[in-house]
């Protein structure tokens, strides 16, 4: 199986939905990068369970930073972070430990290993590791931002109700870095949660679209062909349970339109006495053959509903090579889609930190200096 994203950083995952602890070993992050736990905290909050339309499972996510930090600053040897499973209730999977979930990987699990994987809460296919994910992105993000790189991500629609489009990118950011609920239209996030309660009330689920911008991103990063922007942020995004689909700019809503219309027209613009170049519109999403542009990188990533649903769903008994019928039990969320943003906030992070990287060094981050002496 392989857990480890990026090449110059590196993101390895470990843990179980129901093991003792989960966790993250981040390799190739340079030293000298401030490590605030209150800000960890701050996002894992993000991601926590709250409200009506989440799971009555909520973690404490009590993190422990296990080795490669020291006096509040990254050493650059490998950072560990462990999280304690607290709160698991392994008797609800029991009784249906041998029929495969609807939706999940509880099938394809059990052929790749063999019967052997932990079946508990999906084991290690469970969203309880991207806690893992977004502690780390505690740490990466605060560090891009101090290379005046920002990343937002609202929830772009949610069972047919939309969203506004953002338009002050700062302000909507700073804005959805506060709330647990990340919606811009304040009548439209009370639509949403609404329509969450109804869906859960009846046993269902819902899924929909996350919006996503990467601002300050500089030109010049990326590879062309395999190494692209939208390709190293796709291969990370996909690996985010629920996420179906990912798109660029305008990608599928303009296809059909014409190259004069989708084309973003460039032009030169004086920016504190500098001279910069921007482009008119930004169908393109702030990447050209598969590099940076300059310009807010946008992308979209398609959720889909919650596998986990209280209907009773048609399934297969995998010990018994036969048919059957499925009534979960346990504790599950109606949407997941408000909690996966922050986890699409912090993978985004990780492969933006290896592009950068790659392009100026790893020590492009960091503070410089010796403990030992003044230079």
């Amino acid at each position: 199986m392989k857990n480890t994203l990026g090449e110059n950083f590196c993101v390895t995952i470990f843990g179980e939905s129901h093991g003792p602890y989960i966790g993250v070993v981040l390799d190739g992050i340079a030293p000298g990068i401030d490590v605030n736990k209150d800000f960890i905290n701050h996002q894992l909050d993000l991601r926590r369970p709250s409200g009506k339309i989440s799971t009555k499972r909520v973690e404490t996510d009590e993190f422990i930073l296990a080795s490669g930090v020291f006096n509040d600053k990254t050493t650059g040897t490998p950072l560990t972070i462990l999280i304690p499973n607290s709160v698991q209730h392994s008797k609800d999977y029991e009784k249906t430990a041998t029929l495969a979930r609807p939706g999940h990987a509880d099938y394809t699990a059990n052929v790749k290993y063999h019967g052997f994987q932990d079946f508990r809460g999906g084991g290690h296919f469970s969203g309880r590791i991207t806690a893992a994910l977004v502690a780390a992105g505690g740490i990466i993000i605060p560090e891009l931002e101090k290379k005046g790189i920002k990343i937002g991500t609202h929830i772009k629609s949610l069972g047919g109700i939309k969203d506004r489009n953002f338009e002050d990118y700062q302000k909507d950011i700073d804005f959805l870095g506060g709330t647990n609920f990340p919606v811009l239209d304040a009548d439209k996030s009370e639509q949403m949660k609404t329509l969450a309660e109804k869906i859960a009330a009846e046993g269902d689920s819902v899924g929909g679209v996350l919006e996503s911008v990467i601002l300050g991103m500089p030109a010049g990063v990326g590879e062309p062909w395999f190494g692209t922007l939208e390709s190293e942020l796709s291969y990370a995004l996909f690996s985010i349970p629920a996420i179906k689909g990912v798109q660029f700019g305008d990608g599928f809503d303009m296809v059909d339109s014409f190259g004069s219309e989708f084309n973003d027209s460039l032009q030169i613009v004086q920016d504190n006495g500098k001279s910069k170049v921007i482009t008119k519109t930004n169908h393109n999403g702030g990447i050209n053959g598969g590099i940076s542009n300059g310009m807010p990188i946008l992308f979209r990533c398609a959720v889909k509903p919650t596998p986990s649903i209280y209907k009773t769903q048609d399934t297969i008994d995998m010990s018994k090579n036969e048919n059957a019928k499925l009534n979960i039990q346990g504790r599950h969320d109606p949407a997941i889609i408000h909690r996966a943003r922050i986890v699409v906030d912090s993978v985004a992070s990780f492969v933006i930190y290896d592009a950068l990287a790659g392009r100026f060094g790893t020590d492009f981050f960091g503070e410089k200096g010796n403990f030992w002496r003044k230079n």
